[in-house]
C-alpha cells in the first residue's frame, strides 16, 4: 500500500492551499502597501513631535500587510479563525508610545489592512483618503495662541524686572511658573502666549544686560533660544 504526501496529512492542511487564489493574494498585498505608504506619507507629514522615527514609518506599512495577510488567512476558513484569535490572545506588546498621535496611526494601519483582506476596497480606499485629509488640514493650523514655556537666567532682580517688563510688551499674555534664586544667579519660567508668529523680541530680550540667557520652547518641543 502506498501512501501519497496529501494521505500523511490527514487533515485538510494541503485543500487550504487552493483556498486564496493568487490574484486575491497579490491584490490584497499589494493594495494594503499602497494604503500603508499613504498611511506614512500622511503621518510624515502632520507629525509635530520631538524626534522623527522613520523605523515607525516603517512599521506602519508592515503592519498594514501582516493584517491583510492574517484577515485573508481568517476569512478562509473558520476553524483556523478560532485557532489564530486564540493564538494572538497571549501576544503582549510592551514598547512604549511616546506621542499619543501616533496610537491613532497604528490603529489606521490595521484597520485599513482589515478592511483591505475582507474585500471592502472601497472603504478601505476612500476612508483612508478622507483620514489623510483631514489630518493633514488640521495638522497645518498654525494657532497663534499656542503656549510656550520662556526660560530667563537672570544675575540680578535689576535685570529681573527689566527682563519681565520687556516681554510683557512683546507677548499676549505672559505667566510666571516658576523661580529658582541662587547667589547672583536666578531662573524664570514663564508660560506666554504670542502676539503674532514673530519671535524677535527673543533676541532683543538676550542683549539685556544681566540677561545670561533665554530659551523658548513650545509644548510639542519646537525650540528657540
Amino acid at each position: 500500500m502506498t501512501f501519497t504526501f496529501k494521505d500523511i496529512f490527514k487533515s485538510s492542511f494541503l485543500e487550504n492551499v487552493s483556498t486564496i487564489s493568487v490574484l486575491d493574494m497579490a491584490l490584497a498585498l499589494l493594495l494594503s502597501f499602497a494604503v500603508g505608504l499613504f498611511i506614512f506619507f500622511v503621518y510624515k507629514k502632520v507629525y509635530a513631535g520631538v524626534m522623527y522615527s522613520a523605523n515607525f514609518g516603517l512599521t506602519l506599512i508592515a503592519l498594514c500587510m501582516i493584517t491583510a495577510l492574517v484577515i485573508l488567512a481568517v476569512t478562509s476558513n473558520v476553524v483556523l479563525s478560532l485557532g489564530m484569535v486564540g493564538a494572538l490572545s497571549i501576544v503582549r506588546f510592551r514598547t512604549a508610545i511616546k506621542e499619543p498621535s501616533d496610537i491613532v496611526f497604528l490603529f489606521w494601519s490595521i484597520a485599513a489592512g482589515i478592511v483591505l483582506a475582507a474585500g471592502f476596497i472601497p472603504l478601505a480606499i476612500i476612508g483612508s483618503l478622507f483620514i489623510g485629509l483631514i489630518l493633514i488640514v488640521f495638522s497645518q493650523q498654525k494657532t497663534l495662541d499656542r503656549p510656550y514655556i520662556l526660560v530667563l537666567h537672570c544675575e540680578d532682580s535689576n535685570a529681573e524686572k527689566e527682563a519681565h517688563m520687556f516681554v510683557e510688551t512683546k507677548v499676549k499674555r505672559l505667566s510666571l511658573k516658576s523661580k529658582s534664586v541662587a547667589q547672583g544667579y536666578i531662573e524664570l519660567n514663564y508660560e506666554v502666549r504670542l502676539k503674532d508668529s514673530e519671535t524677535d523680541f527673543i533676541n532683543e530680550l538676550a542683549e539685556i544686560s544681566g540677561v545670561s540667557n533665554v530659551i523658548m520652547v513650545s509644548y510639542n518641543g519646537d525650540y528657540m533660544s
